[in-house]
Parts: C-alpha cells; sequence; structure tokens
C-alpha cells in the first residue's frame, strides 16, 4: 500500500488542521498512518488512470471516513468541489477518481439482485454476488451541461434553486434512457427554461463525482421561444453581455471552462 493517501468524508476532503490556506493546493495527499486519528477507518488501493504507459502500474490509496465520525482536532474539511478549484492538476483526475470508488464502495456491498453482500472488489473494481453471481462496477451517469449563446454574442444563465443567491450556470441534467447527449441537450433547455436551440457541438467532459457522473459540456446557438424557467429547478434565466455577468461558477468546473472559453473568444 502506498505510503500517502486521500482521505475523504463522504464529499469532504480531509486535511491536517496545521495546512494553511496557502498549501491546500499543492498538497492532497497525506501520510497513510494518520488513519489511526479516526474510528474504524476503511483503507483500499485502486488502479490510477495514467495516460503515460510508463506510469500505468500506478496505484493511489484511499482512506474513506464514515460519516458519523467527529473529525478530530487535528484535521479539518474542505468541500471537494471547492478544492476543485485550488487542487494541483497533478492530483485532481485522481481525486475524482478516488471519491468516485469510495462512494461506490459504500453503497455496493449488497447485490442489487438477491441483496446477498458481495465479494470485496478485485483489482478491476468489480463487485460480484457469491450468491447468483451478479456483477457490479461503479456507476457512471452520462450527463449533459449547455452554453446557450445568441446572434448578439451574448450567453444565457439561469439561477437553480440550490444555488447560492447570487450564482448563475448552465442548463444541465441527466441523459435519460434510449436517447442521445445532443436529444437530451434538447430536452433539459425546453424543459427547464421553455427555448429551442440548434448548432449543438461538443466541447469537452468531466469526471465529476457528485455523486456518479461524467458531464458533457456542449455549446448550442438560441434558436426560438421566450425564456420561462420551470419554477422547479431554474428560479430565473437571463441573458448576460460579458461587461455584465453574474457570480459565476468556480474555476475547476466544466462550467466555469465554458464560460471563459466564451469570455476568451474561443468557444
Amino acid at each position: 500500500m502506498n505510503e500517502k493517501a486521500f482521505f475523504f468524508m463522504d464529499d469532504l476532503l480531509l486535511l491536517p488542521a496545521e495546512l494553511s490556506d496557502a498549501e491546500i493546493g499543492k498538497e492532497a495527499l497525506f501520510p497513510i498512518e494518520l488513519a489511526k486519528d479516526f474510528i474504524n477507518p476503511e483503507i483500499f488501493e485502486i488502479q490510477a488512470l495514467e495516460t503515460d504507459p510508463a506510469k500505468a502500474s500506478a496505484k493511489i490509496s484511499v482512506v474513506s471516513i464514515a460519516r458519523e465520525n467527529n473529525l478530530p482536532k487535528k484535521w479539518k474539511s474542505i468541500p471537494v468541489r471547492q478544492a476543485l478549484t485550488v487542487i494541483d492538476q497533478n492530483h485532481l483526475c485522481g481525486m475524482l477518481r478516488c471519491l468516485h470508488v469510495a462512494r461506490w464502495r459504500k453503497e455496493s456491498r449488497f447485490c442489487g439482485s438477491c441483496g446477498c453482500e458481495n465479494m470485496e472488489p478485485l483489482a478491476n473494481l468489480q463487485r460480484t454476488c457469491p450468491n447468483c453471481g451478479r456483477i457490479e462496477f461503479p456507476r457512471i451517469c452520462p450527463a449533459v451541461i449547455t452554453i446557450i449563446t445568441d446572434e448578439q454574442n451574448r450567453i444565457l444563465l439561469a439561477h437553480n434553486k440550490n444555488f447560492r443567491a447570487e450564482l448563475y450556470s448552465h442548463v444541465s441534467g441527466f441523459n435519460e434512457a434510449g436517447e442521445s447527449l445532443e436529444e437530451t441537450v434538447v430536452r433539459e433547455i425546453r424543459e427547464e427554461i421553455n427555448i429551442e436551440v440548434k448548432d449543438i457541438v461538443y466541447i469537452k467532459s468531466q469526471a465529476w463525482p457528485f455523486p456518479n457522473s461524467l458531464m458533457l459540456g456542449f455549446k448550442a446557438r438560441y434558436s426560438s421561444g421566450t425564456i420561462k424557467p420551470d419554477g422547479v429547478e431554474i428560479e430565473d434565466a437571463r441573458w448576460f453581455t460579458k461587461d455584465s455577468l453574474p457570480e459565476l461558477p468556480g474555476e475547476g468546473s466544466l462550467s466555469r471552462f465554458l464560460i471563459n472559453c466564451w469570455l476568451n473568444g474561443v468557444l
């Protein structure tokens, strides 16, 4: 097992309390022996995803802490979403992968078909039911997020009921069974803000383990319709120019990446 590990408590990244704010982005892995500070920590190791063949055999260690634990005084936490804005890019992919797998391990202890307790995951992240043989892998749910522009080069942003008061972002939503990603883009925008779009083009994707998504970023052009928030998820939606932007999603997120592309004229 590696000497250092990511420490998680649900969607919180755990850090030694002595670590300064300036150091958070530079270091996210800490000595695995520190797991002794917690009650019944789950410690495991997974294969890293590396594009460099020389690093293909790399492993990452994880310490997963149950939410019932009180955080020791020697530790502090930040939401992983917040960590995205500061974490070193060398740690980002590994952190998101480990968070996704840590959650999957908690949610897949029992077989979804017969209820029997599953066997421990193998090296390839596979759980097998010893009773009925059902095989389960970490679930990945595709979701789309779309930056919408118009002929005046304005951007359409929406305020979700779950956002902070002044925060606006793109319309997004999960892909439905039997639906193409482009059809998801059209449906979500129609359902949530009552307009039609055209010229849908894929831009980029991002792992988003909150809890188990793969976000797929698209751009689209306004086609027709009058903006009308659904009132269920979306409270407000409007057009913005580069000189009149609201509070935006944090750096490190795909939503902010799309906005930055538009701001820099490279969308």
